[in-house]
């Protein structure tokens, strides 16, 4: 898995201060930003995280490039729905020889990653000889209306892959580009970085949380799941019970920058 922080509003910290002063004042904007130092620009911050204020967040965006994860991954990451996404396409990429994520429950077990080595690579050949097959058939169409055979394999790859990608698993290696803003990346960090998310998407949200505190400090100084935000656990019967364990889990990774 590799998570890149790919660009981000410019002085986000400063862009939330001066929003959220805005609110509470009656100077013009030039006025406002010149009277921000960076001590004071901390200490809005800390005072907006103090009494919940998140809708001035939303003028700060974070855009990440994510790769080696699992199609399984990106179906939950999309469900997050005020954010902006472009995924390679198993419609337009050709998937031969494709790579697989293993999960490490399985990896761990030599048997059990035999056995998923095998399946996988049985998908890997199906897929092939599928899209083989298809293209041969969407081929010959093409050429009995009179395309040229260069013109007719290539759209006919292309059409084939459409229905190939059918075969491919949950397992199938992604690529996905993904913008949220501050708001959204404080919902994503309480659910997705949660002991009780899911292994995958709970590395790649403690990535792109470790990024975004090591452009912005202040901001996300409180961030992580919800017992790190809060103070307190929401999941009731099923938490994992573990609070002050993951407390000090996101004090470590902030640390680490």
């Amino acid at each position: 898995m590799k998570v890149i922080l790919i660009s981000h509003t410019p002085d986000p910290e400063r862009t939330v201060a001066t929003a959220a002063k805005l609110c509470y004042s009656s100077s013009d904007i030039t006025s406002l930003r010149d009277g921000l130092t960076e001590e004071k620009i901390a200490s809005f911050v800390d005072m907006l995280a103090a009494i919940g204020h998140e809708s001035v967040m939303e003028h700060v965006s974070f855009t990440f490039g994510i790769e080696g994860i699992s199609r399984a991954c990106t179906h939950q990451l999309v469900r997050h729905r005020i954010a902006s996404y472009s995924q390679k396409s198993q419609r337009y990429v050709n998937e031969n020889g494709f790579e697989f994520i293993t999960p490490p429950a399985i990896a761990d077990l030599p048997e059990a990653k035999k056995l998923y080595d095998e399946q996988m690579q049985q998908i890997v050949e199906g897929y092939e000889k599928l899209a083989d097959m298809l293209t041969e058939k969407h081929k010959a169409a093409f050429i009995a209306d009179g395309m040229d055979e260069k013109t007719a394999a290539s759209k006919a790859r292309k059409l084939a892959n459409e229905d190939a990608r059918f075969l491919l698993p949950n397992a199938c290696e992604t690529k996905i580009v993904v913008t949220m803003n501050v708001r959204s990346l404080f919902n994503f960090f309480r659910h997705r970085c949660c002991n009780r998310a899911q292994w995958e998407i709970r590395a790649v949200a403690d990535e792109m949380l470790r990024l975004c505190y090591e452009v912005a400090p202040n901001i996300f100084k409180n961030a992580g799941p919800s017992c790190v935000m809060t103070g307190r656990c929401p999941e009731g019967k099923m938490s994992c019970g573990k609070m002050p364990n993951v407390i000090e889990k996101y004090k470590e990774l902030k640390n680490e920058r």
